[in-house]
């Protein structure tokens, strides 16, 4: 589950999956035994001395169209701009509602909790620890540990959270751990086990750490982070729900079926993220806008990982593109387990990466305009997801038996290319797309 803080997780050693919604990285690593905590009670953490020992982690086209989809009446809606993606084929009778109209109240409402607390404060501050007797020590562990596991399974990513002040980056970490233990419940060791039960034990239990009743060690973290920042738990239910989509579907009609699955398992990780890393106090583009860049940096590595793995989630029955333009290639899903690199393949795969380079090119907007110290990991995570297309094309298209990948030599020379791009200022002249 990538960035995409999609914005940060989806840097390299913290891959998007699509199959998992989040981390190619983990299959093999048993971060948490989901089948053991899932049966056990939420409680509050409390600071006792019996419990100050180490816990531990519980083991359509491609020509896209941007068209404004705020409508009169929605508060502060403005124009703020989608890449939009019209059904094409509505059945008769039925509204033809976009997957982006119904993510849009979801993105609005963020950027509605970071303008509210931008007003009354001037700037995106966290709120200071609160000093209870006992707790800040655990608390200071845990999110500590948190920074074990990310500098563990994301070393370039962890580089990057150091620029960050302090508090952010505790925050970014602890949404890591989250995001990450959320993907392993589908993606784990017990994945086999886990059933929508589960998942909706799963839900509660965040509801819980949202409300300030932490389980463990990492569900503290994140519950203090939430405290601290205004991040609303949306996004987090959202994820959720894409864990469940991967029990039971493996195939998506179009693009904007796959476009909701794509929000859910990792365009949420954007809207997480922006609250902590925060919009630089010389940008004067909107909040939505800057919002809808980190949404659309998620979907990009999202269909990217998507492209890359055609081959491997062929040989799991499962093809995650969309039919309607398969078909229209004159493609179907027995050519793509045949597994065979033909004129009408390149055709198709030109049209799909094409289609993830736009959504690259629009998330570029949002990056500029993000607070200083966060833009250094969000530039590397674009430059370097991006290059996988460039792989996919160099291996001929070839996504049946060759996995497309960036070299250590190309993602070293790519870091300082994005700190270059960090450097550079938020535009101080509104473009049409940025305006309110």
């Amino acid at each position: 589950m990538s960035v995409t803080l999609l914005w940060v997780v989806s840097l390299p050693g913290f891959e998007v999956s699509h199959s998992s919604g989040l981390l190619d990285s983990i299959r093999d690593v048993k971060l948490f035994d989901s089948s053991k905590f899932m049966s056990q009670d939420f409680k509050s953490i409390k600071a006792k001395k019996d419990r100050e020992k180490r816990w531990r982690c519980c083991s359509s086209s491609t020509n896209l169209n941007y068209a404004c989809v705020g409508q009169p009446g929605l508060e502060s809606a403005g124009n703020f701009p989608l890449i939009s993606n019209v059904l094409a084929n509505p059945t008769a009778g039925e509204v033809a509602v976009s997957s982006e109209q119904k993510v849009y109240d979801v993105v609005l409402k963020q950027a509605s909790l970071v303008k509210r607390r931008l007003s009354s404060k001037g700037e995106l501050d966290a709120k200071p620890d609160i000093a209870l007797p006992g707790n800040l020590g655990l608390l200071s562990e845990a999110y500590d540990r948190c920074g074990e596991v990310c500098a563990e399974y994301a070393k370039t990513f962890y580089l990057g959270t150091l620029l960050m002040t302090p508090e952010r980056r505790r925050a970014v970490w602890a949404i890591y751990v989250w995001c990450r233990r959320t993907d392993e419940l589908v993606d784990g060791p017990n994945a086999s086990h886990i059933t929508p039960t589960a998942l909706d034990r799963w839900e509660s239990r965040l509801e819980e750490l949202f409300q300030g009743r932490p389980f463990d060690m990492f569900d503290a973290a994140l519950s203090d982070t939430v405290n601290k920042f205004p991040v609303d738990i949306q996004p987090f239910k959202d994820m959720i729900e894409g864990m469940r989509m991967d029990l039971w579907k493996s195939r998506y009609k179009n693009f904007d079926e796959l476009y909701l699955y794509c929000y859910y398992v990792a365009g949420t990780v954007g809207l997480m993220s922006v609250p902590v890393m925060g919009i630089s106090p010389d940008s004067l583009a909107t909040t939505e806008s800057v919002y809808n860049a980190a949404l659309a940096l998620g979907i990009a590595n999202q269909l990217t990982n998507i492209l890359r793995d055609v081959g491997e989630d062929a040989s799991r029955g499962r093809v995650y593109l969309p039919q309607d333009e398969l078909a229209q290639a004159g493609l179907s899903d027995e050519d793509i387990f045949a597994g065979k690199v033909t004129d009408k393949w390149r055709s198709f795969m030109k049209s799909q990466i094409k289609r993830a380079r736009m959504f690259f090119d629009e998330a570029e907007k949002g990056v500029l305009e993000l607070n200083e110290a966060s833009r250094w990991p969000v530039w590397a995570s674009l430059v370097i997801y991006r290059q996988i297309l460039d792989e996919i094309e160099a291996n001929d298209y070839n996504n049946f038996t060759k996995r497309a990948y960036v070299s250590k030599a190309k993602k070293f020379l790519s870091l300082p290319i994005a700190y270059a791009k960090s450097m550079v200022p938020p535009s101080r002249k509104l473009s049409p797309v940025m305006k309110a």
